[in-house]
């Protein structure tokens, strides 16, 4: 089976938008998929479709890599993307963004971000059967990505290329492979990424990610928000070497430069492709029927309750699990609560307009005390709330704005402690 032929492509966002549409030699956009309604496609969307773009649907909230079974409404919200812009093929990352829940025992955590998974046997096995559980589920084909980690497993079995190499010879999944994120790791774990393409099955090569990001303090940091570096485009030429990429996109999520900008990135991109002149003609055949043994429930816990102890220290502040690296796992850390900040803002953008200079201190300390385990606009909600209800919205002014904004979303008023009602009562 070939893989659909995609050609050159850029991340479509609301910001950018009109931009895309004026760009020359864009053949497919990518979408992600949590963010766009199919009922209330945006009409820049609609018009890219009418004229022959290709749209796909990129997922972030899925978490194959997990230990629990996908969640049915997300697979089936992820299915209904595909069928409203046409898609070709869907995709999804590998790693997991929750943990905790019944299956451990233990509360449910959400990281607001792509953690990875440990190449163990047990973690494939999971990882296996939960690709399986989605190809089902999904009207079209399933590509994975490679995901940018900033701390590593201890005890690893694999490396990255023998890991997905397993995972295509018994899922048949597609691969997405993330040029940047090879050199993330290359940079952050020491990981050579020539290898990894080595042992990888370039044939099952959906398309390609190509992004920025930028260095400190010895941490490579995968921001999307900054040029593509050379070395980025070095991987993409070894890659194209190998063999032909089908699609080839550039994502970028912020900090957006000049549309000129965007064009020359492009540029050097399909340069790069060019520069490695792989014969296109190799294919990927898939097993016609992917097979794998059932995983057992006590698998599952075992990925579990690791991926929880993890997790639970980034976001929770629990001890540091053995065999990890406590100054990375410090970086990482701090590096969810700060994106937490982030995307929070986002989607409530009142927050730090009401808040000022004051949101992002207050938010941080907030969030050190408080994990996510609903979403971020919940997450949006509990930190208006907490503000409210200990009195530490600002001025009266802020308050009242802040108590409007909560009100309007939550149908409440949220409940003051009772020193603050005593403090309110004297005043």
């Amino acid at each position: 089976m070939t893989p659909e032929r995609l050609g050159t492509g850029i991340g479509w966002r609301p910001e950018i938008a009109d931009a895309v549409e004026r760009m020359p030699g864009i053949d497919w956009v990518e979408v992600v998929a949590e963010n766009t309604c199919p009922g209330h496609l945006p009409e820049s969307l609609r018009r890219l479709r009418e004229r022959g773009v290709t749209v796909v649907p990129h997922g972030v909230s899925l978490g194959l890599g997990g230990a629990d079974r996908p969640d049915e409404d997300r697979l089936g919200a992820l299915a209904e993307r595909a069928e409203a812009l046409g898609s070709p093929l869907v995709s999804e990352h590998i790693a997991f963004v929750r943990a905790g829940g019944p299956l451990t025992a233990s509360p449910l955590l959400e990281a607001g971000h792509l953690l990875p998974v440990p190449r163990t046997r047990d973690a494939l096995d999971v990882l296996c059967e939960n690709i399986r559980i989605a190809q089902a589920a999904l009207p079209v084909p399933l590509a994975v990505e490679n995901i940018a980690a900033l701390i590593c497993w201890p005890g690893e079995e694999m490396t990255e290329g023998q890991f997905l190499y397993d995972l295509v010879d018994r899922t048949g999944v597609r691969l997405l492979i993330d040029v940047a994120n090879l050199h993330t790791n290359h940079v952050n774990r020491g990981e050579d990424p020539a290898k990894a393409l080595a042992e990888l099955p370039v044939e099952a090569i959906a398309y390609v990610h190509v992004a920025g990001g930028f260095e400190r303090d010895g941490v490579w940091h995968d921001s999307h928000a900054h040029p593509v570096p050379p070395a980025v485009l070095d991987v993409l030429t070894d890659l194209a070497s190998r063999v032909t990429p089908p699609g080839v996109l550039l994502e970028r999520d912020e900090n957006f430069p000049a549309p000129g900008e965007l064009e020359r990135e492009l540029a050097a991109i399909r340069g790069a492709v060019a520069a490695g002149g792989a014969d296109p003609g190799r294919r990927f055949d898939p097993p016609a029927r992917p097979t794998g043994a059932e995983v057992t429930d006590a698998t599952r816990q075992r990925v579990g309750l690791a991926q929880t102890a993890v997790l639970s220290s980034l976001v929770a502040g629990t001890p540091v699990p053995e065999g990890f690296d406590r100054v990375r796992m410090g970086v990482q850390a701090r590096a969810l609560a700060s994106k937490r900040a982030d995307v929070v803002a986002k989607v409530a953008p009142e927050l730090p307009e009401i808040l000022g200079d004051a949101y992002r201190p207050t938010f941080l300390a907030y969030a050190q005390e408080r994990p996510m385990t609903g979403g971020y606009r919940r997450d949006a909600l509990d930190f208006a709330g907490r503000l409210l209800r200990d009195g530490r919205a600002g001025d009266r002014t802020s308050r009242r704005r802040l108590e409007r904004w909560w009100r309007d979303r939550a149908g409440a008023t949220p409940r003051r402690s009772a020193a603050l009602r005593a403090l309110q009562r004297r005043g």
